[in-house]
């Protein structure tokens, strides 16, 4: 468990983002170069229906928080949905639209926050 209350939100949006087979999962520190926010939590997905149900997934799993988005766009294209919660930005990206927009390149002097075993390796169901 983080210290940091916000940082642990984000964990909670990529645990349920890897869930949902959220890959290339990318946590980034932007608060000494982003005014406007703490934490970018970057995601892809294999398909568009991947998109969309890793955002629904985030959405979910932070109303149940009673956390509610400021803005959200882009979940019903499915190519890239922005999660807007303030203190937090998550992007899900198509996997190929991810490497045009190039974030991590664009933030590169972001620091990344190591995750959480279990968002690196999250625990699937085992069919009986």
């Amino acid at each position: 468990m983080s210290e940091d209350p916000i940082l642990e939100r984000v964990l909670t949006c990529a645990r349920a983002a890897a869930d949902k087979r959220g890959s290339d999962i990318v946590v980034l520190d932007v608060r000494k170069v982003a005014s406007f926010s703490d934490y970018f939590l970057i995601v892809s997905g294999s398909s568009d229906r991947r998109v969309q149900s890793i955002a629904e997934a985030v959405l979910q799993r932070m109303k149940e928080q009673g956390r509610r988005p400021f803005g959200v766009e882009g979940v019903r294209e499915g190519r890239w949905a922005l999660l807007d919660f303030g203190d937090w930005v998550v992007h899900v990206f198509y996997e190929d639209v991810r490497a045009e927009f190039g974030l991590e390149e664009l933030w590169f002097d972001a620091p990344r926050v190591p995750l959480p075993e279990d968002v690196l390796e999250p625990p699937r169901e085992v069919a009986p």
